[in-house]
């Protein structure tokens, strides 16, 4: 800004609060000449808004529900066409999202047992969702990841790793029913919505009626949803998580990891070796040599896991 235009502004404000100065000293003067020139300065140059974790988490609640979202439904392995304008073949977070998973997630209700497909066991949970943010872009973090996600602090490892990837979620329907499941992709349509995800806008008006939150096979099929319908959703930790059918399959599937490592644990528990009754010795036994002393080696007896 020149000198000119400040001291221009700075006239122009003085003048129309001249009157009103209830400043004597010239000391408060000084004071007073420095608030008309903060307030000539906002007059005159934009205001940038940096988002805060108190704008963006108001809502009363560590994790509030999201009400009344259109829902749409998505699937591993969907091809791009109609309104849905990207193939889902890759994730924004994996470039080989099927190959991962273990093959196209038919959406087909014929095609599926006991939510899942009915021809191979998926390799990831097949309790997926997409929201419409990413925090990473082009193998960097975004910057205002750290400021509007809540958990960031806790779980950044290192730039261009996403904390939002896998995250757990509980969606619940009209009938009150909730299921869990896991932040796969980025969608529907946007990437970069995080008044929406993290704060309190709606949102954005979209091909798909305003969806802001796409579902897979697995949770309509137990949400009993349409292909489009509505639902509120929240993100959840994964202690709050309660067993179900989200809990079964998945190597990225915290609860499937962790209870792999319990019973890894449970395997690892030394036992004491099983001793039996001595026997009374016969005649041969007390009249023979005693043997030259043998070291044997004995050890614990380890439970194993059976694959």
């Amino acid at each position: 800004m020149s000198r000119a235009v400040l001291v221009a502004g700075l006239a122009g404000v003085a003048s129309r609060m001249e009157a009103q100065s209830p400043y004597q000293t010239t000391s408060d003067f000084a004071k007073y000449a420095m608030k008309l020139r903060e307030s000539a300065i906002l007059h005159m140059e934009p205001q940038v808004v940096i988002p805060t974790m108190s704008r963006t988490m108001s809502v009363s609640g560590k994790y509030p529900w999201k009400t009344g979202i259109v829902t749409t439904i998505f699937w591993i392995g969907e091809p791009a066409g109609g309104n849905n304008p990207v193939h889902n073949f890759s994730s924004s977070w994996d470039l080989n999202w099927e190959q991962s998973y273990g093959g196209y997630d038919n959406p087909n209700p014929g095609n599926r047992r006991n939510f899942i497909p009915a021809n191979f066991v998926p390799r990831q949970n097949p309790f997926y969702i997409a929201l419409p943010f990413n925090d990473v872009t082009h193998g960097t973090t975004k910057p205002e990841a750290k400021v509007v996600i809540p958990w960031f602090k806790e779980t950044f490892v290192q730039e261009g790793q996403s904390v939002c990837h896998d995250r757990w979620i509980a969606i619940r329907n009209s009938s009150g029913k909730i299921c869990y499941a896991q932040w796969g992709d980025c969608g529907p349509f946007r990437t970069d919505h995080w008044q929406y995800v993290f704060g309190n806008e709606k949102p954005k008006p979209n091909l798909n009626g305003g969806a802001g939150l796409d579902v897979s096979p697995a949770v309509r099929d137990y949400l009993q949803l349409g292909s489009t319908d509505v639902t509120d959703w929240k993100f959840v930790e994964v202690t709050d998580v309660p067993s179900g059918p989200w809990a079964l399959y998945g190597e990225n599937n915290t609860l499937v990891q962790n209870a792999r490592r319990n019973q890894e644990h449970v395997a690892s528990v030394v036992m004491p070796p099983v001793r039996s009754a001595p026997q009374p010795e016969s005649q041969a036994q007390r009249t023979a040599p005693s043997p030259a002393p043998v070291q044997k080696a004995e050890g614990p007896t380890i439970i194993t896991r059976e694959q």
